[in-house]
């Protein structure tokens, strides 16, 4: 039975000691073995071109030498190259770096993608513009923030998924194409539900099929320090000097405490540091739900910077509390409204508006009951 014939129940990830014993029966002897299927091998057969995905983190690193042996092992003759979506100034610098080193000592060539229209804080800069131009014209009731987040992770689809397949397709427009990601059932919840491979619509081709494939996914943490050591490498920077447990952007939506502390341990990432905290200033919104990324480092800020922070705190708590008094029903949903509002209600939404574009120091049009009314219905005529 291949892993591709596994089907894990809805909690297994909860179930730790069923999800070792699925692991175990797929992967039950020597360490650092592949975790292969059917399709996957098929595809390796006919000499599939690989693209192993490097982002200088210690998985992607683990990833890189063990796929490429793994390739030798069975006289794969395809292409075969390692690619980095370059996330710009958020990026440890460091990470270029390690790419470059895997790339070399494997021989193989190294391919850097970029987001054309910008880097991760472009984006986010980009981004709050859009928020608030959408707020002014009242196309959302509620300001929306910058940052992305957790649950809408658009700076890994738009970033780095997208840009990489992107790439990928270009190279090749016909047959069968690997993409190679070192993701693992140990890192999360999330990552728990994952499959060994599946076909991604966004490397797939009328001419060829994209297979997204996670050789390394039922390795624990140990074994990739330990194969890395083995292969006479060394760790990122952010690993080694500065004790992080993580190596993505310098500072993630995603990171713990630590990990942020880390991050600005390294004098390399202290401009992205003030760039990021001057948008939580100007946004109202900190970086990470209730906690603020210009508390992580206040000594990386100068005295106007931190009295900025101390205001925009307040600012914010000003901005939730107007917005808390917007009743559920006034809500979109799918970027529109659900009913019209009474005249009463768009008074209170006229109020609400005020206070928030006074809190956030931005411009709201319908300010006036009666033009929120009629914007209200001209959308649910659009609808």
């Amino acid at each position: 039975m291949t892993s591709a014939n596994i089907h894990y129940p809805d909690n297994a990830q909860n179930d730790s000691a069923l999800f070792q014993s699925a692991q175990a029966s797929l992967f039950p002897q020597e360490p650092f073995t592949v975790a292969a299927a059917m399709e996957v091998d098929a595809a390796l057969a006919v000499q599939a071109p690989v693209y192993i995905g490097v982002s200088g983190g210690k998985d992607s690193q683990a990833l890189a030498y063990r796929v490429c042996a793994h390739l030798d092992a069975i006289g794969h003759r395809g292409q075969r190259a390692l690619i980095h979506s370059d996330l710009g100034r958020v990026e440890w610098r460091d990470s270029s770096s390690v790419c470059e080193r895997i790339a070399d000592r494997l021989g193989l060539e190294l391919l850097v993608v970029r987001r054309q229209a910008g880097d991760m804080m472009d984006r986010w800069l980009s981004r709050w513009d859009g928020n608030v131009a959408r707020y002014r014209d009242l196309a959302c009731v509620k300001l929306i923030l910058p940052w992305s987040t957790a649950s809408q992770r658009f700076c890994t689809s738009e970033l780095k998924s997208q840009v990489i397949a992107s790439a990928i397709r270009k190279r090749h427009p016909t047959g069968p194409v690997i993409s190679a990601v070192g993701i693992r059932w140990q890192e999360s919840t999330a990552r728990a539900r994952m499959p060994v491979w599946k076909r991604d619509q966004r490397l797939t081709r009328r001419t060829g099929p994209g297979l997204t494939w996670h050789p390394i996914i039922h390795w624990q943490r140990d074994d990739v320090i330990d194969y890395i050591h083995r292969r006479g490498d060394m760790l990122h920077e952010a690993y080694r000097l500065y004790d992080s447990s993580r190596v993505s952007c310098a500072f993630c939506i995603l990171a713990s405490r630590g990990d942020l502390a880390a991050a600005a341990r390294c004098l390399d990432n202290a401009a992205i540091y003030r760039e990021m905290v001057a948008l939580e200033i100007r946004s109202t919104f900190s970086f990470q739900g209730g906690a603020w990324l210009g508390d992580v480092a206040p000594s990386l800020l100068d005295a106007s910077t931190r009295a900025e922070l101390a205001e925009a705190r307040e600012r914010a708590a000003e901005r939730q509390a107007a917005e808390r008094m917007i009743p559920q029903h006034l809500l979109y949903e799918g970027g529109r409204p659900t009913c019209l509002p009474s005249m009463g209600e768009a008074a209170l939404l006229a109020n609400v508006r005020r206070r928030v574009a006074q809190a956030v120091r931005i411009e709201a049009d319908f300010i006036d009951p009666c033009a929120i009314i009629e914007r209200y219905r001209f959308l649910l005529a659009a609808c």
